[in-house]
């Protein structure tokens, strides 16, 4: 029997690995690694996550009577609405012009992940219902406790999303662009179910890229140090052009690879010896997850065939069902990546503030259902005759 009491946490280590993925990787969750007690203490140690970048770890745990973990809740305190990769700025805004203290907030989240996966984790063969009510009303009293604005889920699996929504959370949709494997035998395979024209382009944009380069598929003990520093380069210099605030530190890609290398994928490229590319990829139970890229060479074509060609190869060889390539990228439609629903869920205490987002939101949802049919009815590169999926 589930205790109805709920606990918080300032470390995900106060938790404990053990008791942690035994929630974590109770069947339906796929492994995900961004909710790993290895991937979420990486985040803690290397000081990425901490009070002073602005996500204080206030994680949540239930217990059932005899004292064994069956519910957690990897929950922060947010002091900024960065790293998130659900936009809530003009909420904040719009907030804190009316008099009104949007930070803190509470944020339920893998840090710097925009991947769905599970967010009220409970441990298989338990009440999931009620250690799952157990977590909404702990983050819910927390939210009060703390004075804080408002509690945001994001990227929630969407069973998760539609139970949020029934504990009276404001409900978030929007997209991304995955790839799905229809048991294809090999890269060639997948190009057969394209149209004769992206098959064309795809295999141009691969020779193009390639020409005088050596692709080196990395993981497991084939990472090394040498491999996190060029790799390092590469994300900060990304980092600096694209938004100036990098968030993950060279500490982090050093306890990624000595604790997850087997369920790391790093994709280099390399010209004359000399690292000039790579593309970080993390291997869950039936997904590859695309996360970070960067180069210290512009080369044409490079950025889709490490982080899009590359992870398709990949998926295929080890037989996962869909490779998800992050946030953001109508391009990648045309690579083969079609666009896919994601959740968010978000409890805001104030209803000065929460009535004009409920209605904003219920207008972005049907536009995004909206886009989501269009481009995938107008813009597949699969073949009229069925071909894909």
């Amino acid at each position: 029997m589930i205790k109805p009491q709920v606990r918080t946490h300032r470390r995900v280590a106060e938790i404990g690995r053990e008791a942690w993925d035994g929630c974590a990787n109770a069947s339906g969750y796929g492994r995900n690694p961004f909710v790993s007690y290895d991937f979420l203490h990486a985040a803690e140690e290397s000081g990425c996550v901490s009070a002073r970048t602005g996500w204080a770890p206030h994680h949540l745990s239930v217990e059932d009577t005899e004292g064994r973990t069956v519910g957690v809740m990897p929950l922060y305190l947010k002091s900024h609405s960065q790293g998130e990769y659900v936009f809530d700025h003009a909420w904040a805004n719009a907030y804190m012009r009316a008099g009104g203290a949007y930070y803190p907030k509470l944020q339920c989240a893998s840090p710097f992940s925009p991947v769905t996966g599970p967010r009220l984790i409970t441990r298989e063969g338990e009440d999931r219902a009620a250690a799952e009510q157990t977590l909404i009303a702990g983050a819910l009293t927390l939210c009060e406790r703390l004075q804080a604005s408002s509690v945001h889920v994001t990227f929630p699996q969407a069973d998760e999303w539609e139970r949020l929504g029934e504990a009276g959370f404001l409900l978030r949709q929007d997209k991304q662009y995955h790839w799905h494997n229809a048991g294809y035998a090999s890269f060639e395979d997948f190009l057969g179910a394209l149209s004769s024209g992206r098959r064309k382009t795809i295999r141009r944009e691969r020779r193009d890229a390639c020409a005088g380069l050596e692709i080196v598929p990395l993981s497991g003990s084939d990472l090394r140090e040498e491999h996190w520093d060029a790799f390092f380069a590469f994300y900060m210099d990304t980092g600096d052009r694209k938004w100036g605030r990098p968030y993950l530190n060279r500490a982090f890609f050093s306890l990624l690879g000595e604790r997850m290398a087997d369920r790391v994928l790093l994709v280099m490229a390399r010209r004359g010896g000399r690292w000039i590319a790579g593309a970080l990829n993390l291997i869950g139970e039936d997904c590859l997850y695309g996360r970070n890229w960067g180069c210290t060479e512009d080369v044409p074509f490079l950025h889709f065939e490490l982080c899009y060609y590359q992870a398709i190869e990949q998926a295929i060889l080890r037989g996962l069902a869909r490779v998800e390539a992050g946030a953001q990228g109508p391009h990648k439609i045309a690579r083969g990546y079609l666009p896919a629903p994601v959740y968010s869920a978000h409890w805001i205490a104030d209803p000065a503030l929460r009535d004009p987002v409920a209605r904003y939101l219920a207008e972005e949802r049907a536009e995004v259902r909206h886009e989501i049919d269009y481009l995938a009815e107008h813009y597949s590169p699969f073949r009229e005759d069925g071909g894909g999926v």
